[in-house]
């Protein structure tokens, strides 16, 4: 794929610079890491750190620097006479594009290095998958350990701990645990604050399992809620089945998100939907494309998204419901398993 960029962008050489893409070409999973690519093929730069780990993982040669890279890097540059470099322009650092650009003509590459990524070839698809239920087994352990006045970082903490206990590498992004009003933001942090009886529960969590993540939000009622309540739940679950129902090759993003808004509009909840209804993910928990009004992308078979829907009223709560969702040759398939029926989570178990 990156040799073909080369005669494509008539190139030299390029530099795959950002080390989520290192990964996904080279298979190294060290922090530090250049790969360059040229006619001759690839090498991948590393440090002595990563020694015996870039030989077992790399697919490409492996080059170890005992000093800054870029120096290594521009002795293979002037070796190889590189005059036009491609680069990821929408990621690399100003330093390291200063520093490049005294070595080569710097050539952008926009999204062609990335967008590869997009398409899910079937390992990638397994161990999205694989993570999805790691993540929906430490949902169902963490609730196990509900209990009355348990904190919201207690049971973030919990959460955490039930992905590590299964096999994650972390989570993959930080736990969202949201009681009460505090639900109604979207990106609310835990705080040390009791769960309390009356209101929502919004938890969103991500396991990162062999580099790959997950992402799941389901929102809870503790005790005994307000009609108010389950009313806006239902809305907000009959707009997350109408966009998955939405889902299908061709379809465009922007359209999908317009199925939403539209079965909360009817519940003229729509004005409290802030946000898009989902996003890619892989090797990064947010990947293209996005699923918003404005977006033009196209989906197709292999690609692995979100459809996450939400409301959020202030001093009241939030709800959203989120499941990963793999794009087939025929509609979609959810991967998420968890129960989305609108469920009781009792103050005083027994």
């Amino acid at each position: 794929m990156l040799t073909d960029l080369l005669g494509d962008r008539k190139l030299d050489g390029l530099l795959v610079s950002t080390l989520t893409n290192v990964r996904f070409y080279s298979g190294f999973t060290g922090s530090n890491g250049l790969l360059l690519v040229s006619a001759s093929g690839g090498i991948l730069f590393t440090d002595p750190r990563y020694t015996t780990q870039a030989r077992a993982e790399s697919r490409f040669p492996v080059e170890i620097v005992k000093g800054p890279l870029l120096a290594a890097i521009a002795k293979r540059l002037a070796r190889l006479r590189v005059h036009r470099l491609g680069i990821e322009d929408q990621r690399i650092s100003h330093t390291l594009y200063s520093s490049l650009a005294k070595l080569a003509r710097l050539v952008p590459l926009g999204m062609d290095i990335e967008s590869p990524r997009w398409i899910k070839s079937d390992a990638e698809i397994a161990a999205i998958r694989a993570s999805v239920a790691l993540n929906s087994a430490a949902l169902d352990a963490a609730l196990a350990h509900f209990r009355p006045g348990i904190t919201e970082t207690e049971l973030a903490a919990e959460i955490d701990y039930q992905m590590r206990l299964r096999g994650a590498s972390g989570p993959a992004f930080d736990t969202i645990v949201a009681s009460g009003p505090h639900s109604a933001r979207p990106h609310a942090r835990p705080r040390p604050e009791p769960v309390r009886p009356g209101g929502y529960l919004l938890i969103d969590m991500g396991a990162c399992l062999n580099g790959y993540m997950s992402d799941m939000t389901r929102t809870f009622g503790v005790g005994r809620m307000p009609r108010r309540a389950r009313q806006i739940y239902d809305a907000v679950l009959e707009s997350q089945l109408a966009a998955l129902a939405a889902v299908r090759p061709g379809r465009r993003c922007g359209q999908v998100h317009a199925a939403a808004v539209a079965a909360l509009r009817k519940h003229e909840l729509h004005k409290y939907f802030i946000h898009s209804t989902g996003h890619g993910l892989g090797l990064e928990i947010h990947e293209p494309p996005r699923l918003a009004k404005a977006d033009k992308a196209i989906l197709a078979p292999g690609m692995v998204i979100t459809i996450e829907p939400g409301v959020y009223i202030e001093d009241f709560g939030g709800v959203r419901i989120e499941d990963t969702v793999l794009v087939t040759a025929n509609g979609m398939e959810r991967l998420t398993q968890t129960p989305k029926a609108w469920t009781i989570l009792d103050e005083n178990p027994s």
